[in-house]
């Protein structure tokens, strides 16, 4: 570029770059708008848990006292109650426990005691899914 139009660039803010093969330019320029593109949202399955006793807690409300049948729950997961194979709430994650120790996940073939956010409307026999909500970058 010539020094008038290198001055007027500099002052507009305008980055002028050289390449001297095209495809270098047009990869640059597919990195710059793949980063401006927002991420994909999809749902990521982490287990299923059955439901096989419920306690009443006055301070607390309804815990279930599930079995981890495939997978894990982890704790800041998304839960979705089924009852008969239909869905009846959508929610998070409240408190996940092992005997009466927190925990951060429960692996399959083991027991917990669980809680869900805002819902206190479980029974013996529901199906619990856990799941999370993943970003996937998307490319051009």
């Amino acid at each position: 570029a010539d020094v008038a139009a290198r001055k007027l660039a500099e002052h507009n803010g305008v980055d002028i770059r050289y390449y001297n093969i095209i495809y270098e330019a047009v990869d640059e320029v597919k990195a710059a708008l793949s980063g401006m593109l927002a991420p994909d949202k999809k749902e990521s399955q982490l287990g299923l848990i059955e439901v096989r006793e419920v306690f009443k807690i006055s301070k607390i409300g309804t815990v279930a006292g599930c079995y981890v049948l495939e997978g894990l729950i982890r704790r800041g997961a998304k839960i979705r109650v089924l009852r008969d194979n239909v869905v009846i709430h959508d929610g998070e994650l409240d408190s996940l426990k092992r005997f009466k120790d927190d925990v951060r996940e429960v692996k399959a073939g083991f027991e917990c005691g669980l809680s869900v956010k805002g819902f206190n409307d479980i029974e013996k026999g529901d199906q619990l899914e856990a799941y999370e909500i993943v970003e996937v970058s998307r490319t051009l």
